[in-house]
């Protein structure tokens, strides 16, 4: 195997035995499979396109294929082999519908030679595992191509979780599909250096395009996130804990948990949830229970209830972790052993009952934490205060604003954006969004003339928030350019979805972002090169140096 699209991979250079993360080898293999299917499929779908022909099935398939691929997203073979199989079967489908097209149009058979990954076909499971080996991240031998072609497919991978997300419900773009199609197809051919850093800002283009439609799907669905204060302790009844991304699937447990006796609480990425108007008419939502996605071995012992995953972060359970059969996968996660509650029918809803079920028989939660957070603060909400942010900054007592969006993870070195947070100016104000915020979102840092000083957006895709807000204080104060804000960027990053948002910061035209705790290991030297000449990208450093450079605005 040969894994580095997280940032925690071995040395900072690639996992080769197993991955940090616990990805065993065989699985890093299918999914690299998998990925190669994915740019077979989408050389025919590309080429089907040029006719006209746009599968928004095969779309969505691919968007949900590269999801599961993300970082903590699904660890159960057997899924990864079932789409195998089916990326072979759409490919065939679409190659059988292409193939009549062009000879429709063109008066004869198509004769181009392809490339092996649209040609390559088997059935045989034990052919899948010695395939694997021969397609991965290594195959391709030049430095830069592969770092530049990883890049943009990691991209994407965060790019079709948003797609995705915002599909369930009932929001989708072909041009998003078609875009992904190109992207993999691209990955086949030789291309220039150019033609392809241009795909990688056209992916950047995208993920802005894509968080914009799932941001118009979860507030046409719940209504705008609003300035909630959140509890963090427990109540004495039983409770099921949810965690990831999917609001659907939220919706969907507080109707069926209604009236049943037992709570709801949110945990990691899924605590957003509690800033939804739809969500709060719900006397048995709870609050949120623990922290960032790394901590779950701990709290999700203490919870004593059923945890449901609707999406990554789900990490490998300890010897001595007893809640195996107490969790459970749903959508494009998976973890072997868990139970996988199947997608919702046409004009349906998931069934949570054994879910439900068990929760009645569980004990109550741990308390692990009291007290209440706030948080709520996506476009819409700061752009109903922005008289008063502006007045803050005209006057002086807002002097910058840093945002410390992004992901959290397990190394040391991220207590860098604690240590930020802390050590920040009072006449600043954090912007942030995703599990990045779990580092300082507890402490007290107080206010300036009644706005907190950590806005927190929500989710890791309300990112684009974070830009909306942005670009709407260029306008206020009349800036030719983002960067003449007075705003910095210091973001954390560990997996895909993070790199998707990296990509629309650098397409919106952000320089100066620092990133951190380390720089990707897919971005060779020479790729960092043109990235830190043309978007000046910088590692984050030591925390003194780095909140006074942020300060001078650099």
């Amino acid at each position: 195997m040969f894994c580095f699209q997280c940032q925690e991979t071995a040395k900072n250079t690639g996992c080769t035995i197993k991955g940090v993360c616990g990805k065993p080898e065989e699985t890093a293999n299918l999914q690299d499979l998998l990925i190669y299917v994915l740019r077979g499929v989408s050389v025919y779908g590309e080429k089907a396109k040029e006719l006209g022909i746009l599968d928004k099935k095969t779309g969505l398939f691919i968007a949900q294929s590269l999801f599961t691929t993300i970082t903590n997203a699904n660890w159960d073979n057997q899924r990864f082999i079932s789409l195998i199989k089916e990326g072979l079967k759409n490919r065939e489908e679409l190659k059988a519908k292409f193939l009549t097209a062009y000879k429709e149009k063109n008066g004869e058979e198509f004769s181009e030679q392809l490339h092996h990954s649209a040609t390559w076909y088997s059935d045989n499971e034990a052919e899948f595992h010695e395939k694997a080996k021969e397609i991965g991240i290594l195959a391709t031998e030049n430095e830069d191509v592969r770092s530049l072609r990883e890049l943009l497919i990691i991209g994407l991978k965060g790019v079709a979780a948003y797609a995705d997300h915002a599909a369930i419900l009932g929001f989708e773009k072909e041009d998003i599909y078609a875009f992904l199609m190109e992207a993999l197809a691209s990955t086949t051919k030789d291309l220039s250096v150019d033609e392809m850093v241009a795909m990688v800002m056209k992916c950047g283009e995208v993920a802005v395009n894509t968080m914009a439609l799932l941001d118009e799907a979860n507030t046409s669905a719940y209504g705008h996130p609003e300035i909630t204060e959140v509890n963090l302790g427990v109540r004495n009844n039983p409770g099921i804990l949810i965690s990831g991304h999917d609001l659907k699937d939220m919706e969907e447990l507080l109707k069926q948990t209604e009236g049943t006796g037992i709570d709801v609480y949110t945990h990691g990425e899924m605590l957003p949830a509690n800033y939804y108007p739809a969500f709060k008419k719900y006397d048995h939502f709870a609050g949120n229970y623990g922290g960032s996605w790394w901590h779950q071995n701990k709290e999700f012992e203490s919870f004593n209830g059923p945890i449901l995953m609707t999406t990554n972060c789900i990490i490998p359970i300890k010897k001595n972790n007893t809640y195996q059969d107490r969790i459970f996968t749903t959508g494009m996660t998976g973890y072997p052993g868990a139970k996988h509650i199947p997608d919702r029918p046409e004009s349906g809803a998931k069934d949570f009952s054994e879910i439900i079920e068990l929760a009645k028989k569980c004990d109550s939660p741990i308390e692990i934490e009291t007290g209440k957070i706030v948080g709520g603060f996506a476009h819409n909400q700061v752009l109903a205060l922005a008289d008063k942010v502006v007045d803050a900054v005209k006057s002086g007592a807002i002097k910058r604003f840093v945002v410390m969006a992004g992901c959290d993870g397990r190394q040391k070195a991220r207590n860098y954006f604690t240590e930020v947070a802390e050590q920040l100016p009072k006449d600043t104000v954090i912007l942030t969004a995703g599990c990045a915020k779990y580092r300082y979102n507890k402490l007290d840092l107080g206010d300036i003339g009644g706005i907190p000083r950590i806005l927190d957006a929500g989710q890791c895709n309300d990112s684009y928030s974070l830009a909306v807000i942005a670009l709407k204080l260029k306008e206020v104060f009349e800036l030719d350019d983002i960067n003449d804000l007075p705003i910095s960027f210091d973001i954390g990053w560990y997996e895909q979805k993070a790199v998707a948002v990296l990509l629309a910061l650098l397409f919106l035209g952000v320089k100066g972002i620092r990133l951190g705790p380390t720089l990707p290991a897919f971005v060779s030297p020479t790729v960092l090169n043109v990235l830190v000449d043309k978007f000046d990208i910088k590692p984050t450093g030591e925390v003194e140096a780095d909140i006074e450079a942020m300060m001078a605005g650099n």
